[in-house]
């Protein structure tokens, strides 16, 4: 399989440094094993921040995912690089603002699908205030022309792990591109087991053990794992009757198994919690801490995912993996709250917005004997940073003169770097944007006219705009952005349509 050209004549150098290198590197105490760590990056869909229970939500316990979080450090003021999809990924795997190589919107669906049999057709039309405005002026052949994922000039974790010598596996969730050049096995993946674009069923409508909803799917539920929505293994297509969640982590648990005598990176990208609601019965069943059908689909998809998180982790520790495992576990973006199913309160807005409720995600990181376990870190950092805490963990080298925007968190967790992490993050989705630098945050929405400045230390709801009484700090923060947005490309591809989005009281335009 022909590899990125940038890939072969510029990473060089990489080391497999031993134990005291990965202590200069990560600021850790630890020189128990001299073998590089496993890595194992699980990113959860649509998961907002209060859903766990460790974090708050009364409805559900999830005592799996609690549990693998005590064991390592907590962060709470943890962000995705964008409240929504596939952005947020191309962030995640390469460790850049996504928008300097120009990953700005969705990868829309490129594979041929049954317009009889498109579940978009009647998708959430029940349930939610939200309205799709088809206000880009897109040529549907030259957009239909352009090349759309990680370009080949971006260097994933995959990759960079691959050319160490790892054994590498994608298990998910790919939505980073789906024709020729941008597949994962193009993409440093050995093996990839997952759908290619933003999802697809947990099970078979028609099948007795599974509870759907109607508002979030089509009826013709069967036939719609084609096309983009098809599940596939490298390139071919598989047909999986189980439920999905069971599924993704039986083939993580296999490849492990498979590799477990030498270094291995999985990256296991659920698509659980992400519509369509579809929970086990067995699982919704279990769900009663309240009435309404959607919100207990959405809690048993929550604890199926907690149940499946519990599986991997003592398949982990019985084969004594655990202890040289590095594991990293956040979500795509924040809780949907046009689902009527999550609740990012007091937080402000949901995904599609780039208020608190949109970017603020769950986050923790194991590491025994390198990340403290049981320790919360109050200070803002972002999923960009798993890229670089994990190439550092690992002893391995970034190419020179390539910028990586996350930062390695070992030694501020560990206490041997005090600063902050981030002193300035920024978030952009076409008109829609944000900053934040120290406690204080921008949002701006030029769509909507509007920009507000707000004091996170005093007002994490975002519920008093400040930018007409400090306007030194809303010029400032203004300024910052505008620096940050002159260093990034144009987007390589438009967005399509804009989406009208409830928050509150008010309504927002967002891109997508």
């Amino acid at each position: 399989m022909k590899m990125k050209k940038i890939k072969l004549l510029t990473y060089t150098g990489i080391a497999t440094l031993g134990v005291a290198a990965l202590i200069a590197l990560s600021g850790a105490n630890n020189a128990d094993s001299a073998k590089q760590p496993n890595v194992i990056v699980i990113y959860t869909d649509d998961l907002g921040w209060k859903e766990l229970s460790y974090s708050g939500n009364t409805r559900l316990k999830t005592p799996n995912i609690d549990q693998l979080s005590a064991e390592g450090t907590r962060f709470t003021q943890a962000y995705s690089s964008a409240p929504i999809c596939s952005p947020s990924r191309a962030g995640l795997v390469t460790g850049r603002y996504q928008q300097r190589f120009g990953f700005e919107y969705l990868t829309p669906l490129e594979q041929p699908i049954d317009p009889n049999n498109d579940p978009r057709k009647v998708y959430r039309k029940p349930v939610e205030k939200r309205v799709s405005v088809n206000e880009f002026d897109v040529d549907p052949e030259k957009f239909a022309k352009i090349k759309k994922g990680i370009p080949e000039s971006e260097l994933t974790f995959g990759e960079i792990f691959k050319n160490a010598g790892y054994a590498t596996a994608l298990i998910g969730k790919w939505h980073l591109g789906e024709v020729e050049g941008y597949f994962p096995d193009q993409n440093g993946f050995d093996y990839f087991f997952g759908c290619l674009n933003w999802g697809s069923l947990f099970g078979y409508e028609d099948d007795p053990t599974i509870v759907s909803s109607p508002a979030y799917y089509s009826d013709k539920l069967p036939a719609s794992r084609t096309g983009s929505y098809r599940w596939v293994r490298g390139r071919e297509e598989v047909i999986e009757k189980r439920y999905i969640t069971d599924v993704l982590t039986d083939e993580s648990i296999q490849f492990i198994e498979k590799n477990k005598n030498k270094p291995f990176f999985l990256y296991l990208p659920f698509t659980a919690v992400h519509d369509p609601l579809q929970a086990k019965k067995s699982d919704f069943d279990q769900i009663t801490s309240v009435n309404d059908t959607n919100t207990r689909i959405q809690l048993a998809m929550t604890k199926s995912l907690d149940d499946n998180i519990g599986k991997l982790n003592d398949y982990l520790k019985k084969n004594g993996l655990d202890k040289n495992t590095l594991i990293f576990f956040s979500s795509d973006n924040g809780g949907p709250t046009y689902y009527r199913t999550v609740d990012n309160t007091p937080l402000k807005g949901g995904k599609l917005s780039h208020f608190e409720g949109g970017i603020r995600v769950p986050f923790f990181i194991k590491y025994p004997n390198v990340i403290p376990a049981g320790k919360v870190y109050d200070l803002p950092v972002s999923n960009l940073d798993i890229f670089a805490t994990a190439v550092a963990a690992a002893g391995l080298k970034v190419p020179d003169g390539r910028q990586i925007d996350g930062v390695n968190l070992i030694p501020f967790v560990n206490g041997k770097n005090t600063a902050r992490p981030h002193e300035t993050l920024f978030w952009r989705n076409g008109y829609s944007k944000a900053a934040r630098k120290g406690d204080w945050k921008l949002y701006v929405n030029d769509r909507n006219g509007v920009k507000y400045l707000y004091d996170l230390a005093k007002d994490p709801s975002e519920t008093t705009d400040l930018s007409k009484v400090n306007t030194d700090k809303f010029k400032e923060l203004e300024a910052e952005l505008k620096n940050w947005e002159s260093n990034l490309l144009d987007p390589k591809w438009p967005a399509r349509r804009s989406t009208l989005l409830e928050v509150g009281k008010d309504l927002f335009f967002f891109p997508i």
